[in-house]
């Protein structure tokens, strides 16, 4: 008996402990419940992590939908000024945001440890390149951090940063599962590439549909529910599949802008007015779609993602020979319309060093104030190394602060556009053609004017009496 009494006392023990645990909850309850808790909208907290172009609208979409939502920025600055009612994001009024805030249930902090209060984090952060252009992800490495470190379980958190393929299983769910979470069953995870169109008034999020992916069935099951409440979604087969669709669609963009700039090029020895030859073509109905010259791409996607798919292609000893040599055409063409603006100057007897050149437009694109990546920027500093005295006019970007390809830090303010300011100029050079501004005032009061964007004959502004003056890419 005294050996039997230890045995049947541990197995009482034993009986009682397990009778007393609750049962384990298993992944398909688990995502039933948070697919309830998404229904009601109410209880289910979106997180935005990054509050730029990108994160902002994505956040005040989830508000506007009757979502709790928190919106997190490290920036201190940026936070106090959205939470002001101050946006800076073109697609985005400070009117519009200001009421949100007042009508939604809509928040901003820079206190990353309240990432824990969401039920669902999406990562809105910069994907840059490094000076040596390949991708520079620290921005998403820091984000999966701060999401690892205090997202609680349960949490569905997303991707939608541009990135190469691999990237959310490599950085993301490797961070989640180091801590102990179960990728899948009690943490979600899942990639949805952002397709933001800054100042592109007929496509917004809620009109644009949504690529979404999940590393497994329930990351995208609850990805795509959520997206499902704010844009129509798409969903594929895996992440890898996702990120590389947001690649696909701006490296096709970005090797046609390359067959046309080079085109142009070749059409400005043979004597040819390409401009004229792409109006041509686009008669044709089917089989051709038309992309435009111009004197270099910018902004936060063209310029830096074919660097990114040619990074990642090296790793599987595939070398992407003809996106680089589109990334090398498109990122000479700033080299090329330098050559001829000052060839033009030179045949009207003005020499490039001393020549007063001023360059229309500085953003990206038109109709925005974001120079990222512009082409204008670094038209500016081959002008200036070879001695021209240039200054810029932008609606949109009153002032502008950027580093020189020599490191050189560089301020700038714009002019205005007066007749005597003009008057001072050898040469006008429209790099970004906006909406509101007077081109039949630009073209009146220059001396020159060198279009890169064929602005001018669009707006039928060109006369046997000015085409002398008028230079075109």
């Amino acid at each position: 008996r005294s050996l039997l009494f230890p045995v049947c006392l541990s197995v009482c023990l034993l009986s009682v402990t397990m009778s007393a645990s609750p049962a384990p909850v298993s992944s398909a309850n688990r995502v039933a419940s948070i697919l309830a808790c998404m229904e009601g909208k109410k209880d289910f907290h979106v997180g935005v992590l990054g509050l730029g172009y990108v994160g902002l609208p994505i956040a005040l979409e989830f508000a506007a939908k009757g979502f709790p939502v928190l919106g997190f920025d490290i920036l201190g600055s940026r936070v106090q000024h959205l939470s002001a009612g101050h946006s800076d994001i073109v697609d985005i009024p400070s009117e519009e945001l200001a009421r949100a805030l007042k009508e939604y249930d809509l928040h901003f902090t820079s206190d990353l440890t309240r990432l824990g209060e969401v039920n669902s984090v999406s990562i809105c952060v910069p994907t840059p390149l490094s000076k040596s252009r390949a991708p520079d992800i620290s921005f998403v490495e820091n984000a999966t951090r701060a999401v690892t470190s205090h997202c609680k379980e349960n949490t569905l958190v997303v991707l939608e940063s541009t990135t190469y393929p691999g990237c959310t299983r490599e950085v993301l769910v490797r961070s989640l599962e180091r801590r102990g979470l179960k990728v899948g069953e009690n943490v979600f995870v899942g990639f949805s590439p952002e397709r933001v169109d800054p100042g592109n008034s007929k496509f917004s999020m809620c009109n644009t549909p949504k690529v979404v992916s999940g590393h497994t069935e329930n990351c995208k099951r609850l990805a795509e529910r959520l997206y499902a409440f704010v844009a129509p979604t798409h969903c594929v087969t895996s992440t890898e599949e996702a990120e590389m669709v947001k690649l696909l669609e701006n490296t096709f963009r970005a090797v046609n802008i390359a067959l046309v700039n080079e085109l142009a090029q070749m059409s400005h020895r043979m004597g040819i007015n390409f401009w004229n030859v792409v109006e041509a073509a686009s008669t044709k109905p089917f089989g051709f779609m038309p992309f435009y010259p111009g004197p270099g791409t910018g902004g936060h996607c063209i310029p830096l993602d074919q660097h990114y798919l040619s990074w990642r292609a090296k790793m599987f000893g595939f070398h992407n020979r003809f996106i680089e040599l589109a990334a090398e055409v498109n990122e000479n063409m700033p080299r090329f319309v330098t050559s001829r603006v000052l060839t033009a100057l030179n045949k009207e007897g003005v020499p490039a060093l001393g020549a007063r050149i001023l360059i229309c437009g500085v953003a990206y694109k038109k109709n925005v104030g974001d120079t990222r990546e512009s082409p204008s920027l670094e038209l500016w500093t081959l002008l200036d190394e070879l001695g021209a005295k240039v200054e810029y006019y932008d609606p949109y970007v009153p002032s502008c602060d950027f580093y020189a390809a020599n490191q050189a830090h560089v301020k700038l303010l714009s002019v205005e556009m007066t007749e005597v300011v003009m008057a001072r100029f050898d040469m006008v050079l429209i790099c970004t053609d906006h909406e509101c501004i007077d081109y039949a005032f630009l073209l009146k009061s220059s001396r020159r004017v060198f279009d890169t964007r064929n602005r001018l004959a669009v707006m039928k502004l060109v006369t046997k009496e000015n085409e002398r003056k008028i230079f075109v890419l």
